[in-house]
């Protein structure tokens, strides 16, 4: 048996001794993992420090490093998030119906845990945190298989956070940087319940490919800003100046901007210079490249997310324009409208197909610890079972109970 399936064996034992767990004990021990990675603050950013040391050497874009780089400031977000799941509503056990058939037969639906939740990853150790936290809470055994960009912040993690739990292998990281310990992970289905990728589209597409395990996709933000011909000029530039500059290399950092024509010319000229004073480069249409110095824009473009200061804008002629635009090269994940409009707005919102739809606002607000969820597994772009970000609740599942005395079927 391989290092791998062993791992994935330990896990299934362990998720069973997780289920048995009270809300009060899982939270306990939340308090208790909490109070680990505060303690040890230390030992996280030395590790830490040797990934992004490592990063530099490689020659990895800032946007990148900023995305895997911790410090104090992080870590509190981290606890904070932490904190935040203790304080959150535990649905393992919920009764969801409850009702009595014709044939006496007493049926009951409740939620229960997946059991074993993979996850597979890039980069970002905070992501570390927030599984182990969101799957014990859920009464899952975590798998983690991160990127190698992260291994030393992710084995100080895992240690620190195993030490503070009762449950031997409720977390346990696959050091392996091999391809193949990632594709021997995604045939465990005897032993792993639910697989989610979190990274960029090739390894979402890579575990679609090959896995034999159910799974969420989640991650890959090709998301787009439309400006309505509406839209109050200022307030636009605010905003997506924020959602591309605040966090580039983030999955909701806004990547494309759609400008109607009726307000390109004033609009462009002014957020121009806002994005040169964050060095943000410029890929547009025929139609921009005549209002502001530009590079010209490719199919390519309106495909990639960049997760980088570099940003993609063409003109549209109108909102149907903007929103077939959008489905077309979107990813699902988030999308913008900057309207005065209500009923621009309202069309935008029941057309565009993405898990968060925005008026008025940044596009980095997805986020489960944004949206009172205390952190989350992963933002979901696809339909089945969960949308949007995944928080406790989506780490769930469903059983049907059904109480009998002697019935059987004619």
């Amino acid at each position: 048996m391989t290092e791998i399936t062993l791992i994935a064996k330990r896990a299934k034992k362990a998720s069973t001794e997780i289920s048995r767990l009270t809300t009060q004990q899982k939270n306990n021990i939340l308090k208790a993992m909490a109070q680990t990675l505060d303690k040890n603050r230390k030992e996280i950013l030395e590790a830490n420090s040797k990934d992004i040391k490592n990063a530099e050497q490689k020659d990895m874009k800032p946007s990148l490093i900023d995305r895997l780089k911790l410090n104090n400031t992080r870590i509190d977000r981290i606890i904070s998030s932490i904190k935040e799941l203790i304080k959150q509503k535990d649905y393992i056990g919920d009764i969801i119906t409850k009702k009595t058939l014709k044939n006496s037969l007493k049926l009951t639906e409740k939620r229960v845990p997946f059991g074993v939740i993979g996850v597979i990853y890039e980069s970002r150790p905070n992501v570390t945190c927030d599984v182990s936290a969101l799957c014990l809470k859920s009464s899952s055994s975590a798998i983690l298989k991160g990127g190698t960009d992260a291994i030393n912040t992710n084995k100080a993690i895992i240690k620190l956070l195993a030490s503070a739990t009762p449950i031997k292998d409720a977390f346990q990281l696959i050091e392996s940087s091999r391809r193949q310990a990632t594709e021997e992970m995604l045939k465990l289905e005897k032993y792993i319940d639910l697989i989610i990728p979190r990274g960029g589209k090739n390894l979402i597409d890579f575990v679609r490919l090959n896995s034999k395990i159910p799974l969420i996709e989640t991650g890959s933000g090709n998301c787009h800003i439309y400006a309505d011909k509406s839209a109050d000029i200022n307030q636009a530039i605010k905003i997506i100046t924020n959602a591309k500059t605040q966090r580039p290399g983030v999955c909701n950092a806004a990547e494309k901007l759609l400008v109607h024509i009726d307000i390109a010319k004033p609009l462009l000229k002014k957020l121009n210079q806002d994005l040169k004073t964050h060095n943000v480069e410029i890929r547009g249409c025929k139609k921009t490249q005549k209002i502001i110095k530009c590079i010209p824009a490719t199919e390519d473009d309106w495909r990639t997310e960049y997760l980088d200061l570099v940003i993609a804008i063409r003109i549209v002629l109108s909102l149907d324009q903007a929103i077939t635009h959008i489905n077309r090269y979107g990813t699902k994940h988030t999308e913008a409208i900057i309207s005065k409009d209500d009923k621009n707005i309202e069309t935008f919102f029941d057309e565009i197909d993405a898990s968060a739809v925005y008026s008025n606002a940044s596009t980095r607000f997805t986020d489960g610890s944004e949206f009172g969820m205390g952190a989350e597994i992963g933002i979901s772009t696809q339909k089945l079972h969960a949308r949007g970000p995944m928080g406790l609740k989506a780490l769930t599942t469903t059983k049907y109970l059904i109480r009998g005395n002697g019935q059987v079927r004619d």
